[in-house]
């Protein structure tokens, strides 16, 4: 659910810097499109999994205290300390206004999707210590063990949505063959299943050692897309 389209979290209206991709012309076919997908599900979708991973093992609580099937009720002092370090250190790893903003929008918005399907207190905990909405992936993390998921599906829920958000909006912006877009979807796979594995293997690590994968030409197209007065979508 959390990993779908339709999830009504406003990841619909964003593009992941497709947008900007397409209209400096290095997006304009299925393979081309692969190519950006590759890029950006190595780069900050391994990120955001990994952060996303990190959230889910600490939203109950210190590491010792997590279990796959058992969510808690997401009040520990450690785990809300230590998700608001993986926020602060996601910030320090997202160096573009625009994409800091885009991040705790959907962050924000997923949040209170997930509030109103799921209500848990350690939801309420985190819209509370965070009003100005958490980065999207610690969102995430903390939806997905709220609907008692664990480190592994948050990190490939991330993965999923890093993927599919820029391939549906090529879809719609250069009217590629949908079926031709899934397939490069089914290519990546193995890609996708290898990042959430390692994703998990770091969840318990300090929040200081995570991964800070860097994607410049994503941080610049997406300056330059939030001054364009005529646009598709929000980023």
């Amino acid at each position: 659910m959390l990993a779908d389209g339709r999830f009504p979290a406003g990841g619909h209206a964003h593009s992941g810097g497709l947008e900007a991709a397409v209209v400096a012309g290095r997006v304009s076919d299925p393979g081309t499109l692969e190519a950006f997908l590759r890029g950006r599900v190595a780069t900050s979708g391994a990120m955001a999994a990994a952060f996303a991973a990190a959230a889910c093992a600490a939203f109950d609580g210190p590491p010792e205290a997590e279990t796959e099937s058992e969510p808690g009720t997401g009040t520990e002092t450690g785990g809300q300390g230590r998700i608001s370090a993986l926020d602060t250190e996601l910030e320090a790893r997202t160096p573009a206004p625009a994409l800091r903003a885009t991040s705790r929008k959907l962050g924000r918005q997923l949040l209170r999707t997930a509030r109103a399907i799921r209500p848990h207190p350690g939801l309420d905990a985190l819209a509370a210590a965070l009003p100005g909405g958490p980065h999207q992936p610690v969102a995430l993390g903390a939806a997905a063990r709220a609907l008692g998921l664990g480190p592994h599906a948050a990190a490939a829920a991330a993965l999923h949505d890093a993927a599919t958000g820029p391939a549906t909006a090529a879809v719609r912006l250069l009217g590629l063959d949908p079926f031709a877009v899934h397939a490069v979807l089914a290519r990546l796979a193995p890609d996708l299943d290898r990042l959430a594995t390692a994703a998990t293997a770091r969840a318990n690590a300090p929040a200081a050692e995570l991964p800070a994968y860097g994607a410049p030409s994503l941080d610049i197209s997406a300056e330059l897309h939030a001054t364009w007065e005529v646009r598709l979508f929000a980023s």
